[in-house]
């Protein structure tokens, strides 16, 4: 009697395993078939799809669907792609294309789509989004103490904009603060040698010269350049130049004898000017007796 119930009792527990197995097997079924599941997910999906990809989720993630040939995958993403803004709601967080807040005509502030900006802000054309109010002075900006362009008659430096730019800079034709540049100069050369009107040689006092160059030429409203040019008197031991006529390397005759022969060559030529002077007065005095001679015999011919 025991046996038999002992027998029952394996039965009854081995029909009951098998139809779990039968169960269990065709939920497993189920959910191959529609490809859905939690495990194996990548990418911080909740749940994911086989052909679909992401289906939802993590937590602060943003779901965004990305083209793969003629088809969309899911993906998600901790911000999104350039082109979308985030919209978050209490079910998902989504990306949505930048284009399809501009067909709306409203503007986008902390992932809703407005008609009009709250107080503190003002509507962006070009972000289509509500940006926080310029500062005064400013006619566009990155932020609300950030400047990007300012107004008539002020200059923007480091985002702000100054009706006169600070020390050390000055305006710009694109009405900017630049900083200013001073005049940048090298080293003073060597004096150069002691020389007057060109030579260097026949005097006693002489001017030497050094310079030096500019290195940066200064803005317009930077320190001008200082002189690059510098003189001072100097002072040589005198000596005579050398004769013009004189090759190099021939030696300079003795000063006495050299000034005999000039002296002489004077002299040679004030006699060749005085024989010229006389031949001149002789020639002139013939011709003149010449001349008295014809008007003579002119004049006795008429009286014959």
């Amino acid at each position: 009697m025991q046996l038999q119930l002992i027998s029952i009792v394996l039965i009854l527990h081995c029909m009951e395993y098998t139809n779990c197995q039968h169960q269990d097997s065709k939920h497993r079924q189920h959910k191959q078939g529609s490809g859905v599941s939690s495990q194996g997910c990548q990418g911080g999906c909740q749940t994911c799809s086989v052909y679909n990809g992401c289906l939802t989720c993590k937590p602060k993630l943003f779901i965004h669907l990305e083209r793969d040939g003629m088809r969309q995958i899911g993906v998600c993403l901790a911000s999104c792609p350039n082109g979308f803004y985030g919209t978050r709601s209490p079910d998902r967080n989504d990306c949505i294309s930048k284009t399809h807040f501009r067909q709306l005509g409203s503007y986008l502030h902390k992932g809703k789509c407005m008609e009009s900006c709250p107080d503190g802000l003002m509507p962006s054309d070009t972000k289509k989004e509500c940006v926080p109010a310029c500062p005064v002075d400013c006619d566009s900006c990155q932020t609300s103490d950030t400047c990007t362009r300012c107004g008539p008659g002020h200059y923007l430096l480091h985002g702000q904009c100054h009706p006169v730019c600070p020390d050390e800079f000055e305006p710009s034709d694109l009405m900017e603060c630049i900083p200013t540049v001073h005049c940048e100069v090298g080293e003073w050369s060597e004096w150069g040698p002691c020389s007057r009107s060109g030579k260097t040689c026949g005097f006693k006092w002489g001017e030497e010269t050094r310079t030096r160059k500019v290195l940066q030429n200064p803005s317009p409203m930077g320190s001008p350049c200082p002189t690059t040019s510098d003189k001072r008197e100097c002072f040589v031991k005198r000596r005579r130049c050398k004769p013009k006529g004189q090759r190099r390397g021939e030696k300079k005759k003795p000063f006495n004898q050299q000034e005999k022969e000039n002296a002489e060559a004077r002299r040679g030529r004030k006699r060749e000017r005085e024989k010229e002077t006389i031949d001149r007065e002789a020639s002139e005095s013939r011709n003149n007796t010449e001349h008295r001679r014809r008007r003579d015999q002119s004049r006795d011919a008429g009286t014959v």
